[in-house]
């Protein structure tokens, strides 16, 4: 039975990069003049769509049966309508690389020993292909083919396919016809990684039309002599402009990506007005190393500046307490209280709940009389912890004490909440996780622009809000004199 569907044409009025990545792919050497390698040696097997180029390496699936490959009939070819295939096994290879190499994936709705039935994982999606096994015969023929995708090309760009061992397999299996020939395990990763490509050589094409498409970005890529990845830094125009009307405290966190590469992603956030995630700038490294940190808060003060009302919030790490003092002479950098309550349960194994009940409201304390207070609590129950605390600085985690105003922004809970929000997307190969982060950035902002445009008030939708309590608090208070 067919399966028939009617054909809609989805407009997609949203302003995306994503359909002119091909364009800029083509224009990537005004931003390198060569493809830029991963900074690790990790085997590039099993690789993802996103490291398959769109015209398959430049050959555009015609390649020699010497390099073992089935050919333009084979299973490099496109899917065409009374295609016949081998097997059935062959189909599904070939679909694979196909899906590879134009960036979709699809999902099989009906499948049996007489057909087969694949769509697009997209629900509204036109593109489908239909196969038939030939009566008394192992050969299957596609039928039907609907070649046209009308899914939004972020979702496209965003839903790839990976490739099995097996589809590995099909794409070198040639090469060992010869008993003789010697074909090692880093030579098919040599070998894949050159066919194929990698999402790191599709990064400088990306940048390119990301400066193009959103200007008065900022892109700094950096690579090293022998033309590997060693940092990314990106902070889009909209947070470089909303900075200014943010307060100046800004949280920095680290925290590792999940790819074949992995690294390091590093993230500065703020609070907007509506104490909302206010994303301003995220860096890739190798490693949460002095260097790396140092790297990624120079670019950070290059692009948002410094003066000697700006407070750095972050945790403990060595690395960031040298990185902040080298970029950021004259900010105070204040550590977060959660991750230095944590370190004195462990330093002190202590699990005394009366140390967790006066610790917080020590650090939030307004004025000193009500800190010394509280602190000598803390001092009572932990022998130890006053010379503890007071070896950290009582400025760095007290707001009684800090010389700059931290306002409510005592954690890093916004760093934290911000890389949970990512941590799908971070095991994504390193083009694709930077196309969701604007994604997300771009949500973000375009929502809170059509919710400000609402606004009758100056003020923001949360001080309204809590100005209004206390109004209302404050009405059934009697004043005395």
């Amino acid at each position: 039975m067919h399966v028939s569907r009617d054909l809609t044409e989805e407009k997609n009025d949203r302003v995306s990069i994503n359909s002119q990545v091909g364009q800029g792919e083509r224009r990537a050497e005004e931003v390198c003049t060569s493809p830029v390698e991963p900074y690790c040696n990790v085997p590039p097997i099993p690789f993802t769509v996103d490291e398959v180029d769109e015209e398959g390496s430049g050959s555009g699936g015609n390649f020699n049966r010497e390099d073992g490959i089935y050919g333009q009939g084979g299973i490099l070819g496109d899917i065409e309508e009374n295609r016949v295939f081998r097997s059935k096994k062959e189909l599904m290879t070939c679909l694979s690389i196909m899906s590879m190499r134009k960036k979709f994936q699809y999902k099989v709705f009906k499948s049996n020993t007489r057909f087969i039935v694949v769509r697009c994982v997209h629900p509204s999606c036109s593109w489908r292909v239909r196969a038939n096994k030939l009566i008394e015969s192992e050969y299957w023929m596609v039928t039907k083919h609907v070649n046209k995708h009308t899914c939004p090309t972020d979702f496209k760009t965003t839903r790839r396919r990976q490739a099995t061992s097996w589809v590995v397999g099909e794409c070198i299996k040639r090469r060992f016809i010869n008993p003789g020939r010697v074909f090692r395990p880093r030579d098919v990763m040599d070998d894949m990684k050159q066919r194929y490509g990698q999402s790191y050589n599709l990064l400088p094409g990306y940048l390119h039309m990301l400066l193009q498409t959103n200007p008065g970005s900022v892109v700094n890529l950096e690579v090293t002599d022998g033309n590997k990845f060693q940092y990314l830094f990106i902070a889009f125009a909209a947070s470089i402009h909303g900075f200014s009307y943010c307060r100046p405290v800004i949280s920095i966190d680290a925290t590792h990506l999940k790819g074949k590469y992995r690294g390091v992603l590093f993230t500065a956030v703020c609070h907007d007005a509506n104490q909302q995630i206010f994303p301003l700038a995220i860096g890739v490294g190798d490693s949460e190393n002095d260097a790396a940190w140092t790297w990624f808060l120079k670019r950070v003060k290059d692009v948002f500046g410094e003066n000697p009302a700006l407070v750095i919030v972050s945790d403990r790490h060595r690395s960031i307490r040298s990185a902040v003092e080298e970029a950021f002479p004259r900010a105070f950098h204040g550590i977060c209280i959660y991750h230095l309550l944590n370190n004195l349960k462990t330093k002190f194994k202590s699990k005394n709940k009366e140390l967790e009940q006066h610790y917080i409201p020590t650090a939030k304390s307004y004025n000193l009389q009500e800190f010394h207070v509280l602190f000598y609590t803390i001092c009572s129950a932990v022998p130890g912890a006053k010379e503890y605390l007071k070896s950290v600085g009582l400025d760095r985690w007290t707001r009684s004490h800090a010389p700059c105003r931290r306002y409510d922004i005592m954690t890093t809970n916004i760093s934290e909440s911000f890389n949970a929000v990512l941590v799908k997307v971070r095991e994504l190969p390193i083009t694709a996780f930077v196309n969701e982060v604007r994604l997300l950035c771009q949500r973000w902002f375009q929502q809170r622009r059509t919710k400000a445009n609402g606004c009758s008030s100056r003020m923001s939708t949360d001080v309204e809000n809590k100005l209004e309590q206390r109004r209302d608090r404050a009405q059934t208070m009697d004043v005395r004199f």
